[in-house]
């Protein structure tokens, strides 16, 4: 095991993981740091949760110094709730002083393009913002020194292949290309080797610790999902959880459901606004929500202390999906529970999630109750939160 000084990191930054607590690397970042540091394009898979952010975070920031030169660093990522999250961790540890911004979809346009004007050494950005600001002459990638792409995987599910090879064709072709990802198949691997330069290619290893993460399956129908669901909340009553499903329509629908029969919940996903998606999040992490139903908008970018329970009421299309739901909880080595909902219809889909896990998920039966409400009362006094957007608070 290598000191994080041992790996090449400079003496102001190890003083401010001291103050974080963070004393020692994750297997990720043991693997990746040193070499980034030495300039190394890199592809590297590791589970969520295992400290990917950090890994290629901590280098690239130690090998920066403000400038007015232009940007140095660019960190592309699929979903704005993942690019403020790495903005967040950017401010941590920034203790060289540099010009950071993030730029995404939803924020007030013309702030970002007035912070945009302005000298900037390292940027977070979504694909589709960067590249509208690219082409209008406000970003400037020519003297770019380092490239990340966090969750390549994603970014390709979500379509954004064609604006990330936009920005590249305009970035500089000397750069330093870093790919990070929690499944490396082969769309990803093809894409990988296109954009980097000779890479060396790291692999951490899923966990399998059933002490640490179990996974339930839970035998129903489509019809009564929610009052299985509701059963399972009572049974569990999690400290935090989130609930996945598939479409918009269906967060809409099982929020108002589950508000009737008396569950504190709140909804996530791409047609919140993005003020109101950015103060629900914020309240989650301080432990005021109890309930997030959301599509898979939360699967990426949610590093939330105190995430107990998953329950994927909806079976996702693809495996690698179902991964990055259940990666939300027993995160950095706490213990967590996920339930999987399935109608006989799902079985193709079922038995894809286990072929890629390795393992059969645990049985948990149903009995079959109708009409279930919640009753659980112990924390209706600490979850009491309900997030409004302008428009809905003047209602």
């Amino acid at each position: 095991m290598y000191t994080f000084k041992e790996l090449g990191i400079k003496k102001e930054f190890l003083e401010v993981l001291k103050k974080q607590g963070i004393k020692t690397p994750t297997a990720i970042q043991e693997m990746c740091v040193e070499h980034i540091i030495n300039n190394k394009d890199i592809i590297a898979e590791a589970p969520t949760g295992t400290g990917k952010t950090l890994a290629f975070l901590l280098p690239m920031m130690n090998n920066m110094k403000p400038t007015k030169n232009g940007i140095q660093g660019l960190i592309i990522t699929p979903t704005r709730e993942l690019a403020i999250q790495i903005y967040e961790e950017i401010g941590k540890i920034n203790c060289n002083n540099l010009n950071t911004m993030a730029i995404y979809g939803g924020r007030d346009y013309s702030k970002q393009l007035e912070d945009a004007k302005g000298s900037l050494d390292l940027i977070v950005a979504t694909p589709g913002r960067l590249a509208d600001f690219m082409k209008k002459g406000l970003i400037q990638l020519n003297l770019l020194k380092t490239l990340v792409l966090d969750e390549v995987d994603q970014i390709l599910l979500m379509g954004f292949q064609k604006e990330v090879e936009s920005i590249l064709k305009d970035a500089n072709k000397k750069r330093q290309t870093l790919c990070f990802t929690a499944t490396l198949g082969s769309p990803v691997k093809k894409v990988a080797y296109k954009i980097t330069k000779d890479p060396l290619v790291i692999s951490v290893a899923t966990e399998k610790n059933d002490d640490k993460m179990k996974k339930y399956l839970v035998e129903t129908t489509d019809r009564w999902k929610v009052d299985a669901l509701a059963t399972m909340l009572n049974k569990t009553n999690p400290y935090m959880a989130i609930i996945f499903c598939r479409t918009k329509a269906r967060v809409d629908k099982v929020e108002g459901r589950l508000e009737e029969k008396g569950y504190n919940v709140q909804k996530l996903h791409s047609d919140v606004p993005q003020v109101k998606r950015e103060k629900i999040i914020k309240s989650f992490k301080k432990g005021e929500i109890q309930y997030l139903v959301a599509t898979d908008v939360a699967s990426r970018g949610l590093d939330i202390t105190g995430v107990t329970h998953i329950f994927n009421l909806d079976i996702p299309e693809k495996a690698e999906t179902y991964i990055h739901r259940i990666g939300r909880t027993a995160r950095a080595g706490e213990e967590g529970e996920t339930y999987l909902f399935v109608d006989p219809k799902d079985r193709r889909l079922l038995g894809n999630i286990e072929e890629l896990l390795g393992e059969k998920l645990i049985k948990e039966i149903y009995d079959g109750e109708k009409d279930v409400i919640n009753t659980n009362t112990i924390y209706a006094k600490k979850y009491n939160k309900k997030i409004k957007s302008r428009t809905e608070e003047r209602k």
